[in-house]
């Protein structure tokens, strides 16, 4: 019986090759019982030791997927399924990407607020309170300091 978070056996077959094999000489838990119980965990979005206990212990599942992720498995996996969707046309790859970066005070974001005497260097606090209580009542401002 396929539950509803776990891979169809087509999907198995296709994963099956991808896997690393076992280099210890002992047998390994069941793979698809161990990769269903990671993608058990990742659709659902629960933490490791909420994962049901027909997948195994949950160390043994964040341990294999910590080998696995270092190990570049989940990368193979990604570029099979995506050379067969290629294959298949089912990838449109024009990508439009657009980066805008809007600059704040610091204390917008709750950093310290600006030294004054850093942004005008030669000038005191006196003499830019002045400045700007000139530039209030209209006068010129770069006449101070």
């Amino acid at each position: 019986m396929i539950r509803r978070h776990e891979l169809s056996d087509g999907e198995w077959e296709f994963v099956r090759p991808l896997l690393p094999k076992s280099v210890r000489g002992r047998k390994r838990l069941d793979d698809p019982r161990v990769l269903n119980g990671i993608v058990w965990k990742f659709r659902t979005g629960t933490a490791w030791r909420i994962v049901p206990d027909r997948h195994g212990p949950w160390a043994t599942l964040h341990t294999c997927f910590r080998r696995w992720a270092a190990g570049g498995t989940f990368d193979r996996m990604l570029r099979a399924v995506q050379a067969e969707a290629d294959a298949a046309g089912g990838i449109e790859w024009l990508v439009s990407v657009d980066s805008t970066i809007v600059r704040a005070q610091p204390a917008c974001g709750g950093g310290p607020s600006p030294d004054r005497t850093q942004v005008y260097p030669g000038r005191t606090r006196a003499v830019l309170h002045q400045a700007r209580g000139r530039a209030r009542r209209g006068g010129d401002v770069t006449a101070a300091g």
